[in-house]
């Protein structure tokens, strides 16, 4: 099954019904919190863990594409609540963690909210370059914190996937996100270590070239680009990070800690995407 939606990712039927490789109770005790689940790798992500039993709460800015995925999965059979947070502002992310672990507990945290904008590095601006960061760094972060410190004070085990990005060779075009994400990976390596004795697992998936509904931001000359941005030489799609984020997540995971999963057909080893127009210096 294609991704095929507007040209960019899943309609709820295709969500629904997309195969997976997991059983359908693997999660059938856990609640599953996932940030951005209103849209894009978020909403998949949410998609198949409540495919897979679990109780999910999605959250991020806009209710109504909360409330739309909610009643969508609801509509399904699965076990989902929504909860509107803006993760850039501490007291919103307290009230929300507050309100997922008294109703219920907390036991995996996806960090998938984010967002950004193409332009030149020279020519950000410093509200530009705050926001992304503040959002993509800070705001994964709270929720980071948040998370292990409520597992800690309750002496229970959890688990974090930060879903970020493929920074090794860069990005030109986004270097806002690019910065962002680094600091991400190297706070969830940090932290592993730090939080192991406490039960808690960290780790990250770095998604490469991904037919989703953030595509929609880049031009139509990006978007060709980047699909031979790997030696596959197509997209992948949101099912292959959804899977990756419950593989981390769940039991296959239990050894491991502090790593980034790379899912970009390969792309880290060969190829280039410009999330901007290219310049002809560096065409052929």
């Amino acid at each position: 099954m294609e991704a095929q939606t507007a040209g960019f990712g899943f309609s709820d039927a295709e969500l629904a019904a997309y195969p997976t490789v997991y059983r359908s109770d693997l999660f059938s005790t856990a609640t599953v919190l996932v940030s951005g689940g209103g849209s894009g790798l978020g909403k998949t992500i949410a998609w198949l863990f409540g495919r897979l039993g679990a109780r999910v709460v999605i959250c991020g800015r806009r209710p109504d594409r909360l409330e739309a995925a909610r009643d969508a999965m609801r509509a399904a059979g699965l076990n989902v609540e929504a909860l509107p947070c803006n993760i850039r502002k501490p007291e919103e992310v307290e009230a929300l963690l507050d309100s997922v672990t008294e109703s219920g507990g907390l036991d995996v945290l996806v960090n998938n909210a984010g967002g950004q904008f193409p332009q030149a590095a020279i020519d950000f601006s410093a509200k530009g370059w705050n926001a992304v960061i503040d959002t993509n760094l800070n705001g994964t972060w709270w929720m980071m914190q948040g998370a292990a410190r409520r597992w800690r004070d309750a002496e229970r085990p959890g688990a974090i996937v930060n879903v970020v990005t493929v920074v090794e060779q860069g990005m030109p075009g986004v270097g806002h996100t690019c910065a962002a994400r680094a600091g991400v990976i190297g706070i969830s390596k940090t932290v592993a270590v730090e939080w192991a004795p406490l039960g808690i697992r960290v780790n990250c998936v770095a998604p490469g070239a991904i037919q989703s509904e953030g595509q929609a931001v880049y031009s139509e000359e990006a978007r060709q680009s980047y699909k031979r941005s790997n030696p596959m030489l197509r997209f992948g799609d949101a099912f292959d990070v959804a899977e990756a984020c419950v593989y981390l997540a769940g039991p296959s995971g239990k050894y491991v800690t502090g790593e980034t999963l790379t899912v970009d057909g390969g792309g880290r080893l060969w190829g280039e995407f410009w999330a901007i127009p290219k310049p002809d210096y560096f065409r052929p």
